[in-house]
């Protein structure tokens, strides 16, 4: 398998901007991702995406190669489609690591990357089993439905599936980093956007509406995105423990 990943990292966020320059343990949180995706064995060349000079520049700094994107875009996908085509990047495989996953692990980067080894899929991501009631119901922690061959039968941010009887909690939550076969992606970021994805503001499900096949794997790893200043503090307490 031969794969890019690609970074994508915007300044503005309307809860926490400037967040990839953020300081965690004395490193910009961006570099944590950064040197979690090059550890990965199936990588060949992990390029930041952005659309702000400061955060080209501090990319650049740590050594990372680094591309300026249009500020525009509307997803971090559109994003990474703009990187890969401005690189002219020649791989089979397009890996998109949102720049807020510092607990990332290179072996989580490496298994998505080995489910387009199904010649069957288009797009692989990963799932974690759900072990708390709160964490159910939660609609800002998506859940996935998948067939019995690992096959995304559906997204969504309710409680799915709904358990009569009381049945046992049986759900996964999703985590949000994809591997894309270069055409699907081309394809995706071409598409506009459909009613499932604007109803949930769930962007893989434009993918599923367009017959795209989605495999998923489960992954015993949990992570914690960053988007507050607290979720910040919980990835450090998170660092620190396993330091």
């Amino acid at each position: 398998m031969d794969a890019f990943v690609v970074i994508p990292a915007r300044y503005s966020s309307s809860r926490f901007p400037g967040k990839p320059l953020v300081s965690l343990k004395g490193k910009p949180l961006l570099r944590h991702v950064y040197e979690r995706a090059k550890g990965a064995r199936l990588v060949r060349e992990v390029i930041v995406a952005t659309d702000d000079r400061r955060i080209l520049e501090a990319a650049e700094s740590f050594g990372a190669k680094a591309v300026m994107t249009s500020g525009g875009h509307p997803s971090g996908t559109d994003r990474v489609a703009e990187a890969v085509l401005k690189l002219a990047l020649e791989a089979p495989i397009i890996v998109n690591l949102q720049g807020d996953e510092p607990l990332i692990r290179p072996e989580m980067i490496d298994d998505v990357i080995m489910l387009l080894e199904d010649e069957r899929a288009d797009i692989g991501t990963l799932v974690k089993k759900i072990e708390k009631e709160e964490e159910f119901t939660d609609p800002n922690i998506v859940k996935a439905v998948f067939d019995r061959e690992g096959f995304a039968l559906y997204f969504s941010r309710s409680p799915v599936p709904f358990r009569m009887d009381k049945a046992p909690l049986r759900a996964y939550k999703h985590i949000g980093i994809y591997a894309y076969r270069k055409e699907a992606l081309m394809r995706l970021t071409g598409l506009p956007p459909t009613s499932l994805e604007e109803t949930e503001k769930l962007e893989q499900l434009r993918a599923l509406e367009n017959g795209m096949r989605i495999k998923i794997k489960e992954t015993e790893y949990d992570t914690i995105g960053v988007d507050t200043p607290e979720d910040l503090r919980k990835v450090e307490e998170c660092l620190n423990i396993f330091s």
